[in-house]
Formats: C-alpha cells, sequence, structure tokens
C-alpha cells in the first residue's frame, strides 16, 4: 500500500482539470481512469469565458487555443432546409454593444473534447501528477483519517477521494447519494458522428451549429473541426435509420466519402445530486450533475466544481484550514449546479417550442462566472435568490469583475487571485479574493480584510 494525498477517479476534462488544479496548488494527486484513452468521441465543444479563465490561471489557455485552431471563426450558428442552402445566422450581441463584450480576459473557444483531453492529459502529467489510465476502481472505505480504495491489483491509501467518474458514478452509487431534477427532458436522440469533406460546402459560412429543417432529415449538424469531423444531432432516438442516405439528404450535396464513425442514442437529462460530498469523498462533473446540452454548461459547470474544490483541499492538506471549510464545497458548488442545469432545461424547451422562458438568465451568468454563492467559505452579504440579471460589481459570492490592469491588456483583476488570497482595492472599497477569484467578503479596510480570512479557514 502507498501513501498519496487525493485519488481522482474519472480521467475525462472534470478529472484532468481537477488533477491540474490540484497540482497548481502542489497537492500530491493520483489519478486512475478505467478506459485505456481519452475520449475518442467529440462530445462538449464549447468552453466558456470562465472555463478559459481557469486554463489562463493554469497557465493552459494559450497552449488550449492551439489545439483549438481549427474551429477559429465557427462562432456562428446557421440554419437552413439542407447544409447546402442555410445561411450563417448573425452573432449574438449582449445589450449595450461592444464594451458589453469585455467581461472576460479569455474569450470563449471552441474545441471538440477529444482533442482538449490529450491536452489535458499530458498538461497534467508534466505537471507532476501520477495519471493511470486503464486502472479501475473496485470499491473503497474511508475513515476518520482517509480512504482506502481497490484498484487493479493494489491499494492506495489516499486524504481524499475526488469522483470525476461520470453519469453513472459508481462512486456515487456506493455511497448511496441519490439525485433529483426533472429526470429525462425532451425527447431521445441520437447523435451520428461522421466523416465528410464538406470544407468546401460551408466556406465563407463557418458555423458550430446548423440547425436543419428537411422533412425527411431535420436536426442540427456540429462542426468539430470545420472540415472533416461532424455530429449530426436527431430527435426519436432511432437508432437503425438508413443514417448515410439520412446523411446526404440533410446535407443536400453529394458525399462519396461519407464514413460514418458511430451512431448513438442518449437521453436529455436534469438530475443533480443531493449531497456533494460524504465524509473525505467529493464529487465532481457528470457525477454531481448532468443537464441538456442546449447551455453548453456540463463540462464547464464540471471544470468550475474542480476550480472550488482544489482550493479548499489543498488548504486543508497544508494545516492552513480546519476540515470543515470542505463543508463549503457542497454548500456553493450544488446550489451553482442546480442552477444551471435548470437554466441548460429551460432553454431545452426553448430550443423545442420556439417560446423563450422568462425565467432564463443572461448568457453571461452561467458563461462569465456571474452566479451568486450565497453561503460557504465567504461572508453572506444578504442576497438569497440568484441572479438572472449580468451586472458584475464585485459582489460577495461572485466572481470578481474583469477589468485590465494595464495599457497593453495583458493583466486582469482576475489575475489578482490565486494561488493564493488576495486584499484589494476594488471601487472604493476591499475586496478579499479567495484562491478562486471569488469574493468572500466586502468592506472598508485590509486589516479587516485579513481577519475575515483568518476566521473563514479556522
Amino acid at each position: 500500500m502507498s501513501g498519496q494525498r487525493t485519488l481522482i477517479v474519472g480521467g475525462g476534462l472534470a478529472g484532468l482539470t481537477a488533477a491540474l488544479v490540484l497540482r497548481h496548488h502542489d497537492v500530491e494527486v493520483t489519478l486512475v481512469e478505467r478506459r485505456s484513452t481519452t475520449s475518442p468521441q467529440p462530445k462538449a465543444r464549447r468552453f466558456h469565458f470562465r472555463t478559459m479563465e481557469i486554463f489562463r490561471e493554469l497557465g493552459l489557455a494559450d497552449l488550449v487555443r492551439e489545439a483549438a485552431r481549427d474551429l477559429v471563426g465557427h462562432d456562428h450558428m446557421a440554419s437552413g432546409r439542407t447544409l447546402a442552402e442555410a445561411g450563417q445566422l448573425p452573432l449574438w450581441q449582449p445589450a449595450g454593444g461592444e464594451e458589453a463584450m469585455d467581461v472576460s480576459p479569455e474569450p470563449p473557444c471552441l474545441i471538440a473534447q477529444d482533442v482538449l483531453e490529450p491536452v489535458l492529459r499530458k498538461a497534467a502529467v508534466e505537471a507532476g501528477a501520477d495519471v493511470r489510465f486503464g486502472t479501475e476502481l473496485f470499491g473503497f472505505e474511508q475513515d476518520a483519517d482517509g480512504v482506502t480504495t481497490r484498484l487493479d491489483g493494489t491499494e492506495i491509501r489516499a486524504d481524499y477521494l475526488v469522483a470525476a467518474d461520470g453519469a453513472r458514478s459508481g462512486v456515487r452509487e456506493a455511497l448511496g447519494i441519490g439525485r433529483s431534477g426533472r429526470g429525462a427532458v425532451g425527447e431521445a436522440s441520437v447523435n451520428v458522428y461522421f466523416l465528410a469533406d464538406l470544407a468546401d460546402v460551408v466556406r465563407g459560412r463557418e458555423f458550430n451549429l446548423c440547425l436543419l429543417d428537411h422533412p425527411d432529415a431535420a436536426g442540427a449538424l456540429a462542426s468539430v473541426d470545420g472540415r472533416r469531423r461532424w455530429v449530426f444531432m436527431a430527435s426519436g432516438g432511432e437508432t437503425d435509420r438508413d443514417w448515410p442516405a439520412v446523411l446526404r439528404t440533410a446535407l443536400g450535396v453529394p458525399v462519396p466519402d461519407l464514413e460514418i464513425l458511430s451512431v448513438l442514442g442518449w437521453q436529455a437529462e436534469m438530475l443533480v445530486a443531493d449531497r456533494y460530498s460524504a465524509g473525505r469523498v467529493h464529487l465532481v462533473g457528470d457525477a454531481a450533475h448532468v443537464m441538456p446540452p442546449f447551455a453548453a454548461s456540463g463540462a464547464n459547470t464540471g471544470i468550475a466544481d474542480v476550480h472550488n474544490l482544489g482550493w479548499k483541499l489543498a488548504a486543508v492538506l497544508r494545516g492552513e484550514a480546519a476540515p470543515r471549510l470542505l463543508d463549503s464545497y457542497d454548500a456553493e458548488r450544488r446550489p451553482a449546479g442546480w442552477f444551471a442545469a435548470d437554466q441548460s432545461a429551460r432553454r431545452a424547451d426553448t430550443f423545442r417550442s420556439g417560446v423563450e422562458d422568462p425565467g432564463l438568465a443572461h448568457p453571461f451568468v452561467l458563461a462569465a462566472g456571474g452566479f451568486q454563492y450565497t453561503a460557504g467559505a465567504l461572508v453572506p452579504d444578504g442576497s438569497t435568490e440568484p441572479i438572472t440579471d449580468f451586472a458584475p460589481a464585485g459582489r460577495v459570492g461572485t466572481r470578481i469583475p474583469h477589468r485590465w490592469l494595464d495599457l497593453a491588456r495583458t493583466r486582469s483583476t482576475l489575475d489578482l487571485a490565486g494561488p493564493k488570497w488576495t486584499v484589494t482595492e476594488f471601487d472604493g472599497d476591499w475586496l478579499l479574493l479567495r484562491p478562486d477569484q471569488v469574493v468572500a467578503w466586502r468592506g472598508g479596510s485590509a486589516r479587516e480584510a485579513e481577519a475575515v480570512r483568518a476566521e473563514l479557514l479556522s
């Protein structure tokens, strides 16, 4: 049996980012993943402002953008009867014009999950994480001092276990943690992942997603690399259709090189774990929440989970904070997960019906850290209702608003925080910033801020 600090179960986006965040805070990490490789499926493709800010903190934003170069300029939506007839739609713009778009030092990024995961895996190994693909967790027991895990022919003793093992999380089930929410949302669907050289067809009207309404082949076409890799999404859940014929109809052009790689049926769901923590075990990513894809929030919410959890684990492991700090992970991230899942379900309803839900939050609330924690590792400001408008003002429980600190626009207010706590002036007040760039307190003096920090960690 070998001693380890933290064991992560699951090598997808949330698990790999968890390893990177923990190494950023100098925590010893072992990650195990039962698959032999990273995901072969494109899956998630849109990564929000907030996710790119986290990658910026980890020193990975430029590396991710370099890997994402194939989809640069594919931010538009498109629509038409077939792909051949489809037209590019104008980009969505927030009220207030161009200045309102400057909400982050990092623009969002389009990159397929099967391209991003290898980048994160390599970075985690280079950062010193012990990454073991082809290694399965067979069981675990926890006690007052740690968690003993049974792997392939060996045991690892860890201080904490982070479960990033997906929507069917064996760790969550072993803990007996239930899930609540709407359950199934809308009809069952099918994703057809295929190859076809369509670069000439889409040139000049590149898109992220193209809605197609041909009566015999209705669906949506997603760009994976903007040239040869595509995913066609159709409702109905029928996986045994004549997909080559359906695709040729939907595309509206000859595609002699069409090759179908996979046909996967799936059902959108809205479910959130009833607890994110049980003793020394913490759920992140799809193990904690599943949601429809229409707000592109699933993977992004999971990455935000581990950004929140990572610094807290590190503080406790270093003896800088009492173990009760970890209670704030559930207090903060479970409401955030519910909010993201609910907003995603509302957007799914709007997508199907064409009638906009008045309860929809501004997109940047989801994409740019606009959700407000009302309890946890902070001094609450009395807010109780979820924020649906995006008006960043340095409120307690929100990520500090982005403002450039230099004329060259290279340093942001977000760069002030992490991996340590920071005290800074903002709009006439003093802010106490946590390592995850969230405002923990707002008040009148730097000395008081330091006292608050000590209290929050005690």
